[in-house]
């Protein structure tokens, strides 16, 4: 039972990044689960609601509801999918992209005063632990 130990470090370490990152971003006006989806809706082709919910760290079920708010506040638009009647696609709007490119920039710089912390070595290293760790739960 070794391995408890590294299970406790990485979820304080997560649980720690979360609420060093979770408050910045509120600062900016926006909820975590708002910004996941601007940015990786950001500078992307439209995509269908399925491929937003592999890309991001939301669970389906609030997904739904965050991006109905999203589009309630125009923010997102939705547009028939040409491949799929079934589906639509999600891309930002105008306004959408306006607030990413003011809040996506001042939120990575946010986050490179904590990790300017650590020097080229240090990060490469954690990096190469966290591929390590994640290929061991891949069957």
């Amino acid at each position: 039972m070794n391995f408890l130990p590294i299970i406790k470090q990485l979820a304080r370490a997560y649980q720690e990044f979360e609420g060093y990152s979770s408050t910045h971003i509120r600062g900016l006006g926006l909820l975590p689960v708002q910004f996941d989806v601007i940015a990786t809706l950001a500078n992307q082709p439209p995509m269908s609601f399925k491929q937003l919910g592999e890309k991001t760290l939301i669970s389906k079920s609030s997904l739904t509801g965050v991006v109905g708010r999203m589009v309630q506040k125009g923010l997102i638009a939705t547009q028939e999918n040409p491949d799929d009647a079934r589906s639509h696609l999600l891309k930002l709007t105008a306004k959408g992209q306006k607030i990413f490119e003011q809040v996506f920039p001042e939120h990575l710089k946010h986050l490179e005063m904590a990790f300017q912390k650590l020097s080229k070595k240090q990060m490469k290293e954690i990096e190469e632990s966290l591929k390590t760790l994640k290929s061991i739960f891949i069957s």
